[in-house]
């Protein structure tokens, strides 16, 4: 099943000079386990390709049912030096909520995730 994170997730941005940080977070805590284990490093990378010049890292955070990640080359030199629209990074939270992410069909039924385009 194609589950959008903006119907999982919400999420938080900003930056930290040339790097991007962006919180994603599970809208409920049983959602948390298919978020840690379909949004990876790799995929989040793929999904900013051409947006971002540097590596991703991610952390995960358990306790608050969220992971972050560090979206290394994403601002343009940073917030003073950057002439970049969003030399903030922002929109970066809004950007991975787009990202759809396929999760087998049982383990997406047994959590009662929506499918891409139905709200919870």
């Amino acid at each position: 099943m194609k589950v959008r994170l903006l119907d999982i997730a919400h999420a938080r941005s900003g930056d930290k000079g040339d790097t991007a940080n962006v919180g994603l977070i599970a809208l409920k805590p049983e959602w948390y386990a298919p978020i840690s284990k379909y949004v990876t490093r790799d995929r989040v990378a793929a999904h900013f390709t051409g947006v971002i010049t540097g590596g991703v890292e991610r952390y995960e955070l358990p306790n608050l049912n969220a992971l972050n990640f560090l979206l290394h080359g994403a601002l343009d030199g940073g917030g003073t030096l950057s002439l970049k629209t969003d030399a903030q990074g922002k929109v970066f939270s809004t950007a991975l909520l787009r990202m759809v992410v396929d999760i087998p069909d049982a383990e997406a039924s047994a959590l009662k995730l929506p499918p891409a385009g139905e709200s919870p």
